[in-house]
C-alpha cells in the first residue's frame, strides 16, 4: 500500500507540473524501420524543447524513457484492444500496468479509440466498442484517484461530418448520431477535451478538391469568406469550427477541442512537397500558439499536435502516408521548425 501511494504521488506531481506547458506537441508514430531508440527520441524531443507527445500504444521503453521529463502525453488504447477493454477488470489492469507504473510520466489524455467511424469500414466493427471501454477506463482512473488529473476520450476525425461548409453548419452524418452523441454526453460529464484529427491537406486534395492552396497553408492574407460575420482566412480553424459546430448540436459546446493530429506529407501525393509541408507546419505552430483562438472561438488556446515526428516507411495507405514526420528517422530536422 505504501508503495501504490508512492507511485501515485509522484504521478500526481508531475501532472500538476505540467499544466502550464505549451501548447504544441508532436505524435510519436512507429510504423518505420531504423527509427531512433525510445530514449534517442525522447532525448530528441528535449533537444527541440517539444513538450507533448502522443503515442499509439502502450510502449514500455518509451513510458521509462519518459519519466521525469516534463512531456505530457498522450497515451491511445489502439483499436484493436477496444473489445478487451469493455471487461472492467481488463480496464483497471491496463490502467495499473500502463498508467500507475510509471509515476513520474505526465498523462494528460488517455484516448479510447483513433478515427472509429461507423461509415468506414476499417473501423465500423470497433464502434460498440468504444463508449464501453472509455467507461471503464474512466472507472479505474476514478478508483485510483486519478480521474481529476487524466482526461478519457477518443480521437475523431472529419470524416464523422456529414457538413462542414460553412463552418456554422457542421454536423455530423445520421448514422453517426447513435455513436457520438453518447460520448459527448460522457465527456461532458467528465470534463474531458473532444479529441479532433484535423487535416486541411485532405480537405485541400478533396474530393471535392479546393483550389486555394493559400487557404490550407495559412498564407492566404484576406479572408476567404465570412460565415455569420467571422472572417475564415485559413482552412484549419474552419475545419476546427466546423467540428465545434457539430458538437454543439448535440450538446458538446463547452466541450474543447484538442487537436490531436494535424500535418502535411513532403512527397508522394498532390501538393505534397518539402516547401508545402514546411510552410505548413511553421505556420500551424505560430498559429496556435500565438492566435487568439478560431473565429468560433476567440479567447481559447488551442492544444494541438503535429502528425508526425518521422517519417513512416511501413504505414498503410496512400504513399502520400509515409512522408508526414517532421524528423528523418536519422534524427535529422527536414525543416526549420521552431517548438
Amino acid at each position: 500500500m505504501a508503495f501504490n501511494l508512492l507511485l501515485l504521488a509522484g504521478l500526481l506531481i508531475n501532472i500538476f507540473l505540467l499544466t502550464d506547458a505549451q501548447s504544441v506537441g508532436v505524435c510519436y508514430g512507429e510504423l518505420a524501420e531504423r527509427l531512433p531508440t525510445e530514449q534517442q527520441v525522447v532525448n530528441l524531443y528535449r533537444a527541440n524543447g517539444i513538450t507533448r507527445m502522443r503515442i499509439y500504444a502502450p510502449n514500455p521503453a518509451t513510458l521509462r524513457a519518459l519519466g521525469g521529463t516534463n512531456i505530457g502525453l498522450i497515451l491511445d488504447v489502439p483499436n484493436g484492444d477496444l473489445e478487451s477493454l469493455n471487461n472492467p477488470n481488463a480496464a483497471t489492469t491496463w490502467v495499473r500496468n500502463n498508467i500507475l507504473s510509471y509515476p513520474n510520466v505526465g498523462f494528460r489524455y488517455i484516448s479510447v479509440g483513433n478515427e472509429v467511424d461507423p461509415n468506414n469500414k476499417d473501423t465500423r466493427q470497433f464502434v460498440g466498442f468504444v463508449l464501453p471501454a472509455m467507461r471503464n477506463v474512466q472507472n479505474a482512473l476514478r478508483d485510483l484517484g486519478l480521474a481529476d488529473r487524466i482526461k478519457v476520450s477518443t480521437a475523431t476525425y472529419t470524416g464523422l461530418l456529414k457538413n462542414s461548409y460553412p463552418p456554422s453548419e457542421g454536423v455530423f452524418h445520421d448514422n453517426v448520431l447513435n455513436y457520438i452523441q453518447p460520448i459527448i454526453a460522457f465527456l461532458n460529464q467528465n470534463g474531458s477535451p473532444m479529441l479532433a484529427n484535423i487535416y486541411p491537406y485532405f480537405a485541400h486534395i478533396g474530393p471535392p478538391a479546393l483550389p486555394d492552396l493559400p487557404f490550407a497553408l495559412f498564407t492566404r492574407t484576406t479572408p476567404a469568406y465570412t460565415d455569420q460575420n467571422r472572417p475564415y482566412s485559413n482552412l484549419f480553424d474552419a475545419m476546427y469550427d466546423a467540428h465545434y459546430a457539430a458538437q454543439s448540436r448535440l450538446g458538446g459546446g463547452n466541450i474543447e477541442i484538442v487537436v490531436s493530429e494535424s500535418g502535411w506529407p513532403s512527397a508522394e501525393g498532390p501538393f505534397a512537397s518539402i516547401e508545402n509541408a514546411e510552410t505548413y507546419y511553421r505556420n500551424l505552430i505560430s498559429h496556435v500558439k500565438n492566435s487568439n483562438g478560431t473565429p468560433a472561438r476567440r479567447g481559447r488556446s488551442i492544444e494541438t499536435y503535429l502528425f508526425a515526428m518521422f517519417d513512416e516507411n511501413k504505414k498503410q495507405g496512400a504513399a502520400s502516408e509515409q512522408h508526414f514526420g517532421v524528423f528523418s528517422p536519422d534524427q535529422r530536422s527536414k525543416y526549420q521548425l521552431r517548438f
